[in-house]
């Protein structure tokens, strides 16, 4: 049985590989571990093997992982899961990313609640590429006036987007999909200084995530194994 060390070094190797077949620089993608239901002792293992960037999906369980490990300075905190209105207080008090952005709500209370000796909070919007409705995200269209918003706001950093494509597409549809993904984050790449992030791509799609211009995924199960269930 691998060790998480072992994950991690087949997720990078993965990742090294997709970003030289799609004729990219070799540092231009980063691996974010996914650690959500995983205990804290699975995390200090992939910090001990040098992963610094770590996902969590369900607000509490993310709070008293960063206040358990608040020892280590250097772990960069990304909320991706949805976030109630009654919990942006934590979310923007603890956690220097967060990726799930898509009501103007939850931008303002991050904003207004994200304490003053803390820099401002890195944010992502997440974007309903496939307009699935059992998905969270923003549609296409409401896109623009989300991140004209974000922009306007002094306590929030507009990073990038973040889409969960549709699970198990077509070749045609996936790659039209990653393909408007990948426009659209053009259009916001050239007009704003700071939108540099398109986190799209995991276990599953994840090379031809890479191929179609994502800069972060989003790794779980492959490194962590098989998630335990939760009722976080």
């Amino acid at each position: 049985m691998q060790t998480i060390a072992e994950r991690l070094e087949t997720a990078h190797a993965e990742i090294a590989s997709a970003t030289a077949k799609s004729h990219r620089p070799s540092n231009s993608v980063k691996l974010l571990a996914v650690s959500k239901t995983k205990p804290v002792s699975d995390i200090i293992a992939a910090y001990e093997a040098g992963q610094r960037l770590f996902g969590e999906n369900y607000v509490q369980e993310g709070v008293d992982k960063v206040q358990e490990l608040s020892h280590l300075s250097d772990i960069e905190w990304h909320m991706i899961g949805p976030i109630q209105s009654n919990k942006t207080k934590i979310v923007a008090e603890h956690f220097h990313w967060v990726q799930s952005v898509s009501r103007e709500k939850i931008a303002r209370r991050l904003n207004d609640q994200r304490p003053a000796h803390l820099p401002p909070l890195n944010v992502c919007i997440q974007l309903n590429i496939d307009d699935e409705q059992s998905k969270s995200g923003i549609n296409k269209e409401e896109f623009g006036y989300l991140a004209q918003l974000i922009e306007g706001l002094p306590r929030l950093v507009l990073r990038g987007i973040m889409a969960i494509p549709k699970a198990n597409p077509s070749t045609q549809e996936q790659q039209a999909t990653l393909s408007a993904l990948k426009e659209i984050f053009d259009q916001y790449h050239t007009s704003l200084s700071n939108f540099d992030t398109l986190s799209v791509g995991m276990s599953n799609d994840m090379q031809e995530a890479i191929y179609h211009g994502s800069t972060m995924v989003r790794i779980g199960t492959a490194i962590f194994g098989q998630r335990n269930n939760t009722t976080s």
